[in-house]
């Protein structure tokens, strides 16, 4: 049974930390333990069950506990998001997910919190002083059990229709280890299957089907329980003992008690750090009183 695992340092912990093809490295900044994984080639890819290119690990304190709007910890994220951004141009912020399930909210959330300024041009612009701005496009692409459209479709047709640089899609995530929800933060240049780590695979998100470049971003709030009492045993499990974990072959998910602060902690922090990534011209303050 392969471990279910959003995470890119779960996936190279489960292969193994020698494993060819594959750069790694640690640094602080601001408090934070930040790592960059580089999968480097095709061989590396299906080892770790990746896509090639750039995955940084933020590791957070646990987002129920509280955290200041004006955190330099905010503008250290924002600058870990931007260096995988194209320099110019407009983007699509999209926020994937169910905004009615508390642990699949995350997308939506921070979406509702990401500034959007594409229609701020011209004179009104010059004249409220926001001629800086970065163009950007927000959008929530609900689920396909809800509008009967894949996600990727519906992403796909905004692109098409306003042509921007980079596509900038936030999703919840799945982790192998309890500990890691809530207080881990996954950037990628990558881009995202959405529902993979819940065993809900739908079609990829990624430059090669919009033809731009996706970054993604995310914190994992759930861990399937097979791969949680795997991990929990240190090994495999039999396959007559995995089945106990999916009754009737339901798969269970394991969710924090406090799932509802921590997805909207989540989604603050996220809004905040993408608003500081995309509009570095102005500081955190000014962009607070702009939300």
């Amino acid at each position: 049974m392969r471990l279910r695992t959003d995470l890119a340092v779960e996936a190279r912990e489960i292969a193994g930390e020698h494993i060819g093809g594959v750069d790694y490295r640690t640094y602080s900044e601001n408090g934070l333990e930040i790592s960059r994984l580089t999968v480097k080639n095709e061989r590396a890819a299906r080892a770790l069950g990746k896509g090639q290119g750039t995955y940084i690990t933020v590791e957070l304190p646990s987002l129920t506990d509280r955290f200041s709007d004006t955190d330099d910890r905010l503008k250290t994220i924002g600058a870990e998001i931007r260096r995988l951004l194209p320099v110019n141009g407009l983007l699509l912020v999209a926020g994937l997910g169910n905004e009615e399930i508390t642990p699949d909210s995350l997308g939506p959330k921070t979406a509702a919190k990401v500034l959007a300024t594409r229609h701020i041009t011209g004179e009104l612009a010059r004249a409220a002083g926001l001629n800086r701005l970065r163009p950007v496009a927000v959008m929530s692409t609900g689920v396909t059990g809800q509008t009967g459209i894949e996600t990727g479709e519906y992403i796909l047709s905004i692109v098409k229709r306003i042509r921007p640089s980079a596509v900038i899609a936030v999703d919840a995530l799945a982790s192998r280890r309890l500990e890691r929800l809530g207080c881990t933060l996954q950037i990628s240049d990558t881009g995202i299957s959405p529902g993979a780590g819940v065993g809900n695979r739908r079609n990829a998100i990624n430059r090669e089907t919009l033809g731009v470049p996706v970054i993604s971003i995310g914190v994992p709030t759930v861990v399937d329980l097979r791969t949680l009492a795997c991990d929990l045993l240190g090994s495999e499990l039999k396959r007559d003992a995995a089945e106990s974990f999916v009754p009737r072959g339901k798969n269970m998910l394991v969710i924090p008690n406090e799932i509802d602060l921590l997805t909207e902690r989540a989604s603050r922090l996220l809004g905040l750090s993408l608003n500081a990534a995309v509009q570095d011209k102005f500081e955190l303050e000014e962009l607070i009183e702009l939300m």
